[in-house]
């Protein structure tokens, strides 16, 4: 299959990407490393009469710090992610995460941004940015506006980004001194394969060993990715040694609502999820308890 017609723009900064989409509204949409967008469009799938390519927007492919905040530009490749230093060192969720995406041709072209925006509730990215209260930024001719990663996911295939707008950065705050321990894993039919249900946890530890805050994030268990805020809370000012992570597990998805399709129930997502929570607990108590004080 070959996508319908469409015109190709050229941006070079983000002011003129954003005044091309200001003027084709919703006929336009922007083209990052096309990992989904270019089989949706080859497929027939979906169709725009304009597609703004960001690839040479220069502004959107950076890394730094600012003020206690990690910022990524948007079009940052995804193996550029996974191999930073800076990331590895204050996020290294993302560093852990980004191998689990595709393999290694999708992750040299696809973009950190553009699995952001394409918002498909089974990827990792999406559920990272909740873990860690990430926000993100979005832009349009008439300016920037931040959006809390807990805001921006509104089901599958679908964010708060306006035709006229595009995401720009991901902003994450940057650990500090805290005793973190981060851990990711996921149940696929094969690696690189989106995940039948994945999981996500973040312990901070204070200098008694007790959880200061805990994030737990899953994927592919909705139409967006999920946190687990009442099983976050039973962890709250305890030590390892006094939690049942099987019970916490549970607990966490007990709310769920996963889908039945081909490649599995929605009760094989959940029993799959839950175990997966736990061993990802684990994971994350075992690190921060190791970190140095």
């Amino acid at each position: 299959m070959k996508p319908a017609p469409f015109t190709l723009h050229r941006p070079t900064t983000v002011a003129e990407a954003a005044g091309l989409l200001a003027e084709h509204g919703d006929e336009a949409k922007p083209l990052a490393g096309g990992q989904s967008l270019v089989p949706m469009l080859a497929l027939r799938l979906t169709r725009f009469e304009h597609l703004v390519d960001l690839n040479g927007v220069a502004e959107l492919q950076s890394i730094g710090t600012d003020n206690g905040t990690l910022r990524i530009g948007a079009g940052t490749r995804q193996a550029t992610v996974g191999r930073d230093a800076t990331i590895a060192y204050d996020t290294p969720l993302l560093t852990r995460a980004t191998p689990l995406i595709g393999h290694f041709q999708i992750r040299n072209r696809g973009t950190i941004g553009g699995s952001l925006a394409h918002a498909d509730p089974a990827s990792e990215y999406p559920a990272v940015a909740l873990a860690l209260d990430a926000e993100l930024e979005v832009t349009s001719a008439s300016g920037a506006r931040r959006v809390p990663a807990a805001d921006f996911f509104t089901g599958t295939w679908m964010t708060v980004v306006e035709p006229d707008e595009l995401l720009t950065a991901i902003l994450v705050p940057q650990r500090g001194d805290a005793r973190r321990g981060v851990a990711i894993d996921e149940v696929a039919r094969r690696h690189g394969d989106f995940a039948l249900a994945g999981a996500i946890a973040v312990i901070d530890l204070d200098d008694d060993d007790r959880v200061a805050r805990a994030a737990i994030a899953m994927f592919g268990m909705g139409s967006t990715p999920l946190r687990a805020p009442t099983a976050e809370q039973t962890l709250r000012a305890y030590t390892r040694a006094q939690v049942d992570l099987a019970a916490v597990a549970q607990l966490a998805v007990r709310d769920t609502d996963p889908p039945d399709d081909v490649h599995a129930t929605g009760a094989y997502r959940t029993r799959a999820c839950a175990h997966l929570v736990a061993r990802v607990l684990d994971r994350a108590f075992e690190e921060a308890t190791s970190a140095a004080r």
